[in-house]
């Protein structure tokens, strides 16, 4: 019984253990309570967090219909966004609805450039962040 890890240490009283446990348990339970809200926060940041179309690197560029990045007056290229899109109103396009100041062509456009961002592009850890199941 000495070796096995859950009975008490021959010099401890059983008591000692059961407060320890508890104390465990305690502190497991207050980090259950401080990590809700923290969740809640990170959930509005996510949907205040900016994804700017395009990126500072290429203002100026325009968006083609798949949602790459090419030169200004491109046939079937539309203008850049005039500011960058919440993370919430991307969202809502992905569920149909348009983006704010842009009509059908454009929100295509926007959101396949969106959905095309890489690792290091600005915008992505907040698209990325979006697409999260949340619990």
């Amino acid at each position: 019984m000495a070796d096995d890890p859950l009975s008490p240490p021959d010099n401890k009283p059983a008591g000692t253990v059961a407060r320890r446990t508890l104390l465990i348990g305690a502190a497991s339970a207050s980090a259950v309570v401080s990590i809700r809200p923290a969740l809640a926060q990170t959930q509005v940041s996510v949907m205040n967090c900016e994804i700017p179309v395009p990126d500072k690197a290429r203002a100026g560029r325009y968006i083609a219909a798949d949602g790459s990045v090419v030169a200004p007056g491109t046939p079937g290229a539309v203008p850049p966004a005039n500011r960058p899109f919440t993370g919430e109103e991307v969202r809502r396009a992905g569920q149909g609805m348009n983006l704010p100041g842009a009509d059908g062509e454009r929100t295509r456009a926007y959101t396949n450039y969106i959905r095309r961002l890489q690792s290091g592009t600005s915008g992505f850890t907040c698209f990325a962040s979006i697409q999260m199941p949340r619990g």
